[in-house]
């Protein structure tokens, strides 16, 4: 088990008055290889809820070069924030939200956040290529995605410039029988 810390992603994060007296907490575990099947690998990921000052907890962002990553809700409601770039600009950025039984697909050069927005723990399931690498590079760089997600409502990150208008996806109800895709 990977443990994420508070100062693990302290610098993509919208409070930073309150990170820089917070405590290093435990914000959310990574179970990495919990089962493997025709060269794809199945994490479960499993995010407690807090708030990180004025924010809801998420997870750190990273984007893929090459592959897609399938998403599945095992318990509580996430907040997927996916931002899509090309030539280090953000051309399209959207919210999926969904509930435990239902599935996102993340497409690849999309950054991607989780967010646990209610009371309750989220745990996720996710099926990605084996041979598949994050990137953190590009949400470090600009302190974050290009939306905070706090008490308030979307907030948009000053570090970007020409924000796309957030829009809304529905998540997939079931998961695809066939995982070719994330090869």
């Amino acid at each position: 088990m990977e443990i994420r810390y508070l100062y693990d992603i302290k610098s993509v994060l919208y409070d930073k008055n309150w990170a820089k007296s917070a405590p290093n907490l435990e914000l959310y575990y990574m179970h990495r290889g919990v089962k493997t099947k025709d060269n794809l690998r199945y994490d479960i990921t499993i995010i407690p809820p807090k708030m990180l000052g004025k924010e809801f907890v998420k997870t750190k962002g990273h984007r893929h070069q090459k592959h897609q990553e399938l998403y599945i809700v095992l318990g509580g409601t996430a907040i997927f924030l996916l931002q899509k770039i090309t030539n280090n600009k953000i051309q399209d950025v959207y919210i999926v939200k969904a509930k435990k039984g239902e599935a996102v697909i993340i497409p690849p050069l999309c950054d991607h956040i989780t967010i646990n927005p209610i009371k309750k723990e989220l745990k996720l399931g996710n099926w990605i290529s084996q041979n598949c690498k994050s990137d953190y590079k590009f949400i470090e760089k600009n302190k974050g995605a290009c939306y905070f997600y706090t008490k308030k409502g979307w907030i948009k990150n000053k570090n970007y410039k020409n924000i796309p208008k957030l829009r809304s996806e529905k998540p997939l109800k079931s998961i695809p029988k066939n995982l070719d895709f994330l090869k």
